[in-house]
């Protein structure tokens, strides 16, 4: 073999390994599909906003970096506290792993059972703040995270919404 055919043959070796290596490697943070994962939360909220006559959210990428920053932030922990930030914010725990954002988001939405528009109050004893703030009429944008936690704590997931809602006295729409 010659010079050239064997810096041809090593050229060629070296290239097939750095696209396998690269093939194989899937940063922590990055996802297979992020518009299908974005969509996972985004719909079914935005089919909560247009069924009582709200436009629906655009997922907003800040807001999305913010949550991934403060899941991590809760990642030790899974505890469920808010992150007291500039946005409005809902949070999900589920213990155990394999929780999908739809079942976070259906957990938030199922609350528009202890919501009573006509007084603006949640039922006695009942959440529904989560519900108030998705369909929260001047809300305009959304971004959404989700973490397993160390241990087998389960999983966080948390959206964080701009402009914030849930204003004390004020009716979501």
């Amino acid at each position: 073999m010659n010079l050239r055919s064997f810096s041809f043959t090593l050229f060629l070796l070296i290239l097939t390994l750095a696209s396998l290596v690269s093939a194989n490697y899937i940063p922590h943070k990055k996802r297979s599909n992020p518009r299908r994962f974005i969509n996972k939360f985004l719909i079914p909220q935005n089919i909560a906003r247009v069924a009582v006559g709200q436009r629906p959210l655009v997922w907003d990428d800040k807001l999305m970096h913010y949550a991934q920053w403060y899941a991590n932030q809760r990642r030790n922990d899974c505890a469920l506290e808010h992150s007291n930030g500039p946005y409005g914010e809902n949070i999900f725990w589920g213990s155990g792993f394999g929780w999908k954002p739809a079942q976070a988001v259906s957990a938030w939405v199922d609350e528009k059972q202890y919501y009573n528009y006509g007084q603006n109050s949640c039922v006695d004893g009942e959440m529904c703040g989560h519900y108030t703030q998705i369909v929260w009429g001047s809300t305009t944008k959304v971004g959404c995270a989700s973490v397993v936690c160390s241990d087998n704590k389960g999983t966080f997931m948390t959206c964080n919404y701009d402009p914030p809602g849930n204003y004390y006295g004020e009716k979501p729409y």
